[in-house]
């Protein structure tokens, strides 16, 4: 009777991972000032802990920046947090319960901070927002908490969670009503938007791009109204209008540029979300023999609870072809050696120069194909041309799915924030 209690509360955590109800009322840990090294920080930007902030927050990379506003108005990174971890794939989160990170534009006031949070300490994102609520999007209570643990939420650790807490908390109690939380699959770059660009919810990352743009030309918030099913960004100014263009077509001109370089389409499959490289290659030293995680008091410590550890080998990388589908392998240089035409006999071979010019244009030597690349052994254009009359016909080359590639964590171990 006992086990099954056990395993019915241990459910109900599952399903409501994220759903952060009170802990410990009695806690003060929200108190908790800006660690020393956060402070001198500050200092040596030119900032202050009364400055407002602006969170920005990468699902790919794992990470997630504070920024803070000086006295020009202008927004200055101050540090970059590895995130231990985030659930479900890259895209949006549409329902309830499809452990999906939200992707887009989110408003924090002081009303969604919650310092008796189940994870040491939270805020919610704000999702779903209007954007969210025009294509009829639920579920709720999508926090950035504590812990190593997440069912659509992102989960910093005790130690990060608590610095970013404070850091939010100060900025509130000088009269920041509410600070911006800006929510993206990947990193707005010209190789991350080539490598994504047969993806389902490109058009919509385009759009979170625009948000992107303007704030990485004006290094100012975004204003936000949701029309059309689309995120627009008002902005008066002429200037600015004219030099966030002008950043799209660069990064447009990238975008084609790599393509035509060879830039291959990719999907990123994730078990069920990822983890900063960091805590990938610390969490990975704890695992036993049988894939089971083995946390000791001190790396509990250190990072909280950590969700699906089968997942920290991060995403397959697969390859696609140009209509979005898996890429078949080419076939490998022994069966393109097989599917050549038989060699020709040796007196035809060593026939006199006038004779062979005679006799009309010449296959290609097998060498200089292999020097040019596997892609010369199956081309049709040019004058290389099979000269036998009746080659052997050889078993045909399936087409096989391109190997899978897991993303290898890094060697050296860093669980520091990320400065």
């Amino acid at each position: 009777m006992m086990k099954r209690i056990a395993l019915a509360a241990s459910l109900t955590l599952a399903l409501a991972a994220c759903q952060d109800d009170g802990f410990s009322r009695s806690s003060t840990r929200h108190l908790q000032p800006i660690p020393p090294a956060a402070m001198a920080l500050m200092a040596s930007k030119g900032m202050s802990k009364s400055d407002p902030i602006l969170i920005r927050a990468y699902k790919k990379e794992s990470e997630m920046e504070v920024w803070k506003r000086g006295s020009d108005g202008r927004y200055a990174l101050l540090k970059t947090y590895p995130i231990c971890r985030w659930s479900g794939q890259l895209g949006p989160k549409t329902k309830e319960g499809d452990r999906q990170v939200p992707e887009g534009f989110y408003t924090v006031s002081p009303s969604q901070m919650n310092p008796n949070s189940a994870y040491y300490l939270s805020f919610d994102t704000g999702y779903p927002n209007a954007y969210d609520r025009q294509f009829g999007r639920t579920g709720g209570d999508i926090m950035v908490h504590g812990s190593c643990t997440s069912r659509g939420c992102f989960a910093m650790t005790d130690q990060n969670v608590a610095e970013i807490y404070a850091i939010a908390r100060e900025a509130f109690a000088s009269g920041q009503r509410a600070f911006q939380f800006q929510s993206y699959p990947f990193r707005m770059t010209p190789k991350n938007l080539a490598q994504h660009r047969l993806d389902p919810n490109i058009g919509f990352w385009k759009n979170l791009k625009e948000g992107s743009d303007y704030f990485e030309v004006t290094k100012d918030e975004p204003r936000i109204a949701v029309a059309g099913g689309r995120y627009q960004f008002n902005v008066s100014d002429e200037t600015v209008v004219a030099a966030v263009r002008q950043k799209q077509a660069q990064d447009e001109q990238q975008v084609a540029e790599l393509v035509a370089k060879g830039e291959k389409p990719i999907k990123l499959a994730y078990h069920d979300g990822d983890s900063h490289e960091s805590f990938r290659t610390a969490l990975a030293s704890a695992m036993g023999a049988d894939g089971s995680l083995v946390v000791d008091a001190r790396m509990r410590d250190k990072f909280g609870d950590v969700s699906r550890p089968e997942s920290l080998t991060g995403p397959r990388e697969i390859a696609l072809d140009d209509s979005g589908r898996t890429r078949p392998e080419a076939p490998s240089a022994a069966l393109a050696f097989a599917s050549l035409p038989p060699a020709e006999p040796a007196a035809q071979a060593a026939a006199p120069a006038a004779d062979q010019a005679d006799a009309g244009p010449q296959q290609t030597p097998f060498y200089k194909k292999m020097f040019n690349g596997i892609g010369d052994l199956f081309t049709t254009s040019g004058p290389a041309q099979p000269v036998a009359a009746a080659p052997v016909a050889a078993p045909a080359a399936q087409p096989q799915a391109v190997p899978q590639k897991r993303v290898q964590a890094p060697s050296k171990v860093n669980v520091a924030a990320v400065q």
